[in-house]
């Protein structure tokens, strides 16, 4: 089962991706409402991916990005970002991050998982510790 943080100040688009991402059964999932609470979490669950909500109070989700990347056996962790802004200038901003994908918001919740893992298939990871 593939370990997921998920990231997002809406408690709605928490509810949603819980209930899509706990149905197919691939996910081990952790949500939070915070880029601090993010690292935290990170710290102890240690993410095999990262879902994060782009545009958040305090903390964007690309400073969140940053940060987990400095804990120690997380450098490599995919992140998939979630936003609503998906113009192509900002869509290729966050893939000059690093990031392995981005998905726009709202997003299709029946197929959620099998985006993330869409996305997922296609990187090229410097560890396969991916358990979907």
């Amino acid at each position: 089962m593939t370990r997921l943080l998920h990231l997002d100040d809406d408690p709605d688009i928490l509810e949603i991706g819980r209930i899509s991402l706990e149905i197919g059964g691939a996910f081990d999932l952790v949500q939070c409402t915070n880029g601090p609470d993010a690292v935290r979490l990170a710290e102890t669950f240690r993410p095999d991916v990262l879902l994060l909500d782009y545009m958040l109070p305090g903390m964007s989700g690309t400073q969140v990005y940053d940060a987990i990347r400095r804990i120690d056996g997380l450098e490599y962790a995919p992140v998939i970002f979630m936003t609503a802004r998906v113009q192509s200038a900002e869509v290729d901003m966050l893939l000059a991050t690093g990031a392995a994908g981005v998905i726009s918001k709202p997003f299709d919740p029946v197929n959620l998982g099998s985006k993330i893992i869409e996305i997922l298939a296609s990187v090229d990871l410097p560890e396969k510790r991916l358990r979907a």
